[in-house]
């Protein structure tokens, strides 16, 4: 996995945000979440590239799995 996110106390107060920019992870999925097109979010952010979205979708989709194994395995 590349670089994908950075959390640094100077941009934008600590909240996790795509590597390289000011873009916060969260509207990420805010965008999605409103049912708007992938492309409007890249057109609307175009230093996040679709590698980027890809690679933060996945890192949530380990997370969520890792979580629902470790509290919802019965």
């Amino acid at each position: 996995m590349t670089k994908t996110i950075s959390i640094d106390p100077e941009i934008m107060g600590g909240e996790p945000c795509f590597y390289g920019t000011r873009v916060p992870i969260k509207n990420l999925f805010d965008h999605l979440e409103d049912g708007a097109p992938l492309d409007d979010f890249l057109q609307g952010f175009p230093r996040v590239s679709k590698d980027h979205i890809i690679d933060v979708i996945e890192l949530a989709k380990k997370s969520l799995f890792k979580d629902l194994n470790e509290n919802f395995t019965g």
